[in-house]
């Protein structure tokens, strides 16, 4: 697979992490991966921020490899060198960007802009993504010691969203 980091051609592509658009001109990281919809392969595109935190180790060696100035840079090393902290990604809790998601343990809809609680499941032909649980659930479908790393991996949540994170996981 191969990673490079660009400046966007157009504004049409949105961020793999955040689903944003990405701005046309501004630096992105691009991941090339195996297409899901046939054969070859296909670009996924991140905001430089987005990527150091969902993609560290890949976004490290393209900003190795890339010889333009890169704006923000020690934002975004210091954002690798928090992710690397991280043991691993999943789970973690984020707000519902959208409401088309739906809970893995109850199987109803997520609300857009509420608290849940992402983790790892298989997607198929031995690929990974990420399935979502409503925070009150996740003590059912979650292991004791993925439970507590939810709020150790979540990023980007104020002291009350934790707190509030914290009673749901709990109740």
């Amino acid at each position: 697979m191969a990673e490079t980091i660009e400046a966007a051609k157009t504004g049409r592509a949105r961020c793999n992490a955040c689903r944003q658009p990405i701005e046309k001109g501004g630096l992105r990281f691009g991941e090339e991966r195996p297409s899901a919809f046939g054969e070859g392969m296909q670009w996924f595109w991140y905001h430089l921020p987005c990527a150091a935190r969902k993609k560290p180790a890949q976004l490290r060696g393209a900003l190795a490899a890339f010889d333009g100035e890169v704006p923000g840079r020690g934002e975004l090393d210091a954002a690798i060198a928090e992710a690397d902290l991280a043991p691993s990604v999943f789970p973690y809790a984020e707000h519902a960007p959208t409401g088309r998601s739906s809970c893995l343990q109850c199987h109803e809809p997520i609300e857009k802009g509420a608290l849940r609680v992402a983790t790892e499941r298989e997607v198929g032909m031995g690929r990974t993504g990420a399935g979502y649980l409503h925070p009150r659930c996740a003590g059912q479908h979650l292991k004791a010691e993925d439970l507590a790393a939810v709020v150790r991996n979540s990023r980007g949540l104020s002291e009350a969203d934790v707190a509030e994170l914290q009673r749901q996981l709990t109740s």
